[in-house]
């Protein structure tokens, strides 16, 4: 069975590290970010953390239950981050525009933990904070509640797609970015109408625009359907 979590208050009467450092839950996932960023998944292990914050690793279990716990801790904490400062307006697209924006803007921040944890459920209070944000944004504009649901599961589940396909891209070594950038341009651009006419005529189109993140359009489209079924009762 996993080890209980030390809670907090205890965790703070512990000495610090052999450099001075005093552990806490939010400097290991700040560290496990880092990690992350520097080393992709596969250079998050304990031993590694252990290393980079001056403690033994077994010191870890006392924060978190497993490596997996962990995740779910730098899943949220993205959240988190999405959701600092951000207020409800009373003008539910924009609401929900802009924490659509802010949550995958977060992501694509740290794209490695993305990839960790975008198809992850934590349980957490910042992913709890923005579920309670958008299903209320929904309930006050006057969605029925199963409508709310259909356009709630939709906008986070699209969010997160997009984080995560977007978030791979952003992953890739940078000569394989720019190969498949140009691939637009130097493959679909040279295309000849007698083979292949729609792509020929959308190539220019196609070269600017598929080389961005469809997220924001795909997500006014999702904005439209929803007031389109919230007018019409």
């Amino acid at each position: 069975m996993p080890k209980a979590v030390v809670p907090e208050e205890k965790r703070r009467r512990r000495r610090p590290t052999k450099s001075g450092t005093v552990l806490s839950e939010a400097l290991i996932v700040e560290t496990a970010l880092r990690l992350l960023r520097e080393h992709g998944s596969a250079g998050l292990t304990a031993r590694r953390l252990g290393l980079a914050l001056d403690a033994d690793p077994s010191t870890l279990y006392r924060y978190f239950r497993g490596m997996d716990d962990l995740t779910l801790a730098i899943g949220d904490a993205l959240i988190g981050q999405a959701l600092r400062g951000w207020r409800p307006t009373g003008e539910w697209r924009a609401d929900l525009r802009a924490v659509g924006l802010r949550i995958h803007a977060a992501y694509l921040a740290h794209p490695q933990a993305a990839l960790l944890t975008t198809n992850r459920v934590t349980g957490r209070a910042n992913e709890l904070a923005a579920d309670e944000a958008v299903l209320d944004v929904l309930r006050t504009a006057g969605f029925p509640l199963p409508e709310t649901v259909r356009v709630y599961h939709a906008f986070i589940d699209q969010t997160l797609a997009f984080a995560a396909l977007d978030a791979a891209s952003l992953t890739l070594p940078s000569a394989s970015q720019r190969a498949d950038e140009a691939m637009w341009r130097s493959t679909y651009a040279r295309l000849p109408r007698a083979t292949h006419p729609r792509i020929a005529e959308a190539a220019p189109l196609l070269a600017t625009r598929m080389v961005t993140s469809a997220y924001p359009t795909a997500l006014e489209m999702l904005l439209d359907s929803a007031e389109a079924r919230l007018k019409s009762g």
